[in-house]
């Protein structure tokens, strides 16, 4: 039995931020002391957090590891290392790899390679189409984290724009949808328009306008109704649009049933960032007018986004060149969302407290994630120690993401993670990855 003592630490932990310590026995937390209290057996091994915030682990709901079958972009070896200098100790994986997560062999396989190559812990999404719909009953409530639907442009053939399909999805699903919402009629049709005005590939800067606010909230709000009709539980991924938010309750989480996630991108650009950083911030859905990134940050202080996600899709840069219709969308942020959210927290937009219940609490209270995403006696030590101030730049000889590349180089940020703890291991330590151990797969209580 091993005790690790981590003392001295600033705990942000369900609304609270106290000083104390916390003692990790093999994989869990066995004692959360306030000031002055001593553990109550010796510890082998002690670390001074010299009062940097202890959080729980970030949940990451939402990213593309790209494996197998896209792994020249990605692999689960190196984004879960990238996830783990980031903060992130558990990620929910997308299924639109190849072959894609759509039968019940793709999902087993996708779960054999995280067990031997995933640094952190993890669950996938099983991708629905017009064909397995009659699979979902076979899936393992206690093991897959939910389903995903694209109701937008998507990879191959798991667009689902049939309404007899959509009604069965939404009435036969035995767990949560997590929903792609952009209307792929609208889409083209802009997308016609533009390019009669501006050519077959216009300029990037052109994407909000082919991608725009009307294509994402007509397909949310389709979602909405279908789950609203069908008493089914629906997870809205990406919001990116005030509009969309008119669709959301401010009410606690326990108390609702359709839910939304806003991403780090959203949070962070808008479209006059097109002019200097280009098709690197090309994203599905796109980003938009500074009004609707305002909108969403101050969602962040109620209840109307429940959890922040990265969307983390890495592409090499040479898939990223071309303009509004040829190049890659999707971008990699896993390693560096804490600390850009840590900078929304310096702005005043949000507190940590909140930070922490967006990024850890909330994302394992809407999935039902058992022991994980708080710091509770008995709880998984999925533990990250931040320094809040602690001045740097992100150069590129920091990224771990195989495509070598991130949006935020030069940014300057003024909070880093020193340390992250996955079931009790160190497996980051001050720039240093230890792969010394494996992360587990996500288990959920859900009921029968």
């Amino acid at each position: 039995m091993r005790r690790t003592l981590i003392k001295n630490a600033q705990i942000v932990n369900e609304g609270e931020c106290f000083t104390g310590s916390v003692v990790i026995e093999n994989e869990v937390i066995s004692e959360i002391l306030k000031e002055g209290q001593m553990p109550q057996e010796p510890c082998h091994e002690t670390i001074d957090a010299h009062n940097f915030y202890l959080i729980p682990g970030i949940i990451d709901d939402h990213v593309h590891f790209r494996e197998p079958g896209l792994m020249h972009k990605a692999d689960m070896a190196s984004e879960s290392k990238a996830a783990a200098a980031g903060g992130v100790t558990s990620f929910m994986d997308m299924p639109n790899v190849m072959p894609q997560t759509t039968s019940l062999e793709a999902l087993e396989d996708k779960f054999e390679r995280a067990q031997k190559e995933s640094l952190i812990n993890y669950s996938f999404y099983f991708g629905a189409t017009h064909e397995n719909i009659r699979l979902m009953k076979y899936l393992d409530r206690s093991k897959v984290c939910g389903i995903k639907l694209f109701m937008g442009s998507s990879t191959g053939n798991m667009l689902i724009d049939d309404m007899d399909t959509l009604e069965s999805l939404f009435e036969e699903a035995p767990m949560l949808i997590a929903a792609h919402c952009e209307d792929s009629h609208l889409i083209a049709r802009n997308a016609e328009k533009i390019k009669k005005l501006y050519g077959d590939d216009p300029d990037v800067s052109l994407h909000p306008a082919i991608r725009d606010e009307e294509a994402c909230y007509s397909s949310s709000a389709l979602a909405v109704r279908l789950a609203q009709k069908h008493h089914a539980r629906l997870h809205i991924l990406h919001v990116s649009t005030a509009k969309e938010l008119r669709l959301f309750e401010d009410k606690p989480l326990t108390e609702k049933r359709i839910t939304a996630e806003a991403c780090v991108a959203h949070l962070l650009f808008t479209h006059k960032d097109y002019a200097a950083l280009g098709t690197r911030i090309k994203c599905n859905p796109a980003v938009k007018e500074p009004s609707d990134r305002e909108a969403l940050r101050n969602a962040l202080r109620t209840n109307k986004i429940d959890v922040i996600g990265t969307d983390h899709a890495p592409h090499l840069l040479k898939e990223k060149e071309g303009g509004a219709l040829t190049a890659a969308s999707g971008m990699p942020m896993i390693q560096f969302s804490l600390a850009a959210m840590m900078e929304l927290v310096r702005e005043e937009v949000l507190t940590i407290e909140q930070l922490v219940e967006k990024m850890c609490h909330a994302p394992a209270r809407l999935f039902n994630i058992e022991k994980r995403g708080f710091i509770r006696k008995g709880y998984q030590a999925d533990l990250v120690l931040v320094d809040p101030d602690c001045e740097w730049t992100l150069a590129s000889n920091l990224i771990l993401s195989k495509c070598g590349w991130s949006p935020l180089e030069g940014r300057r940020f003024h909070a880093k993670v020193k340390k992250t703890f996955v079931n009790g291991n160190l497996v980051f330590d001050h720039d240093e990855i230890i792969p010394n151990h494996k992360g587990q797969a996500l288990t959920f209580n859900r009921p029968a």
